[in-house]
């Protein structure tokens, strides 16, 4: 027997914001932490209110404007986990910005190994001083990965290259720790923070580029941007201070487009110590490539992009935006037991059907 597709929920959050949704979907973020936290190790589990304690201090020290919302979204929902999910980062990521009919389009998928991601996923319709905001995300998480601005722009994050100091697989360990007491040390806003910043200030696409490329960060990310004109595509790809800014071939996954020795494209967490540095960087440049070599039409609303490569055991969720037009789809995937790969578990979002 088939299993009914669940709708995704659109909350309207422009008056209480993300904390006034942590509210009203209580039931939702508890079930969410639930599953996640099932698919931790249980020593992990046991060590989340310290982890949510390390997550807290960083966060309190950053130039992030959010802290005090996470805070109160963590007092009311009453458990651990809430700091932590708003300190983690996605694992990997494909994304597209291109041109179709005339008018720029972006595309993502995010791949997370977390369960539940794309089973109780939420489109928050939020408001800032430049306009409303579609917020693609969960109840109890206050920043932003991919959202769209109908009229302004749209952007998702990828991401970056895992910074490296050795070059074996089984060290990659080593080297996350050390990148992470490097942003432990740091007191720049954390690029989530800042993407869901520059929806509630920038007006417009080439104030939300300027701002992504320059606004010093906790840690690397990549970011892809469009906006309504046409030439209004590109990918960003930040360090903490500097910006490598591409308008053509503006496709991403985990990787930098210029390799860089020093830096090695991101890796499933179930391959983490066998997949070579080599291996890593194909798999990156496989899915952009492919990505960007796609020949399909977003305005069909199919997703039928959402295929291997782009498609692997660990995507959460897709989603296509176009802010000319208004247009935000998007679709939750899980895992399904006997299932190859994840399956969707949502129906279609279409906020321009549905307006």
């Amino acid at each position: 027997m088939t299993t009914p597709l669940a709708a995704i929920p659109v909350v309207d959050i422009r008056a209480g914001g993300p904390v006034r949704r942590a509210i009203d979907g209580a039931d939702r973020a508890r079930a969410l932490r639930d599953e996640c936290v099932a698919w931790l190790p249980r020593a992990a589990t046991r060590m989340l209110p310290g982890i949510d304690a390390i997550t807290r201090r960083w966060l309190q020290r950053s130039n992030s404007p959010y802290v005090g919302e996470i805070a109160a979204i963590a007092a009311t929902l009453g458990y651990p986990g809430i700091w932590f999910l708003n300190g983690c980062y996605e694992w990997g990521c494909s994304a597209l910005a291109c041109e179709q009919a005339g008018a720029p389009w972006l595309a993502r998928t995010l791949d997370w190994p977390f369960p539940g991601l794309g089973r109780y996923l939420e489109i928050a319709r939020m408001q800032g001083p430049a306009g409303r905001f579609d917020n693609v995300g969960w109840p109890g998480y206050a920043g932003a990965l991919t959202a769209s601005a109908p009229g302004r722009f749209a952007a998702a994050i990828n991401q970056a290259p895992l910074r490296r100091r050795t070059r074996h697989p089984w060290l990659r360990p080593y080297d996350m720790a050390l990148n992470a007491a490097h942003t432990w040390r740091s007191r720049c806003i954390p690029p989530d923070h800042l993407l869901r910043n520059v929806f509630e200030t920038c007006a417009s696409y080439g104030e939300a580029r300027r701002r992504l490329e320059t606004t010093p960060i906790a840690r690397p990310v990549i970011y892809s941007l469009v906006g309504c004109e046409a030439g209004d595509r590109c990918v960003i790809e930040r360090t903490e201070v500097g910006f490598t800014t591409r308008v053509e071939r503006t496709a991403a996954a985990n990787d930098w487009f210029e390799v860089n020795p020093s830096w090695e494209a991101r890796t499933r967490a179930d391959l983490m110590f066998t997949r070579t540095y080599e291996e890593t960087a194909a798999n990156s440049r496989t899915r952009r490539e492919h990505f960007e070599n796609w020949a399909g039409q977003f305005s069909n609303g199919r997703f039928d992009w959402v295929a291997p490569p782009i498609l692997n055991p660990y995507t959460r969720l897709a989603v296509e935006m176009c802010p000319a037009k208004g247009v935000l789809r998007a679709v939750g995937y899980e895992a399904i037991p006997g299932s190859e790969l994840p399956q969707a578990v949502t129906l279609t979002c279409d906020l321009q059907a549905a307006a």
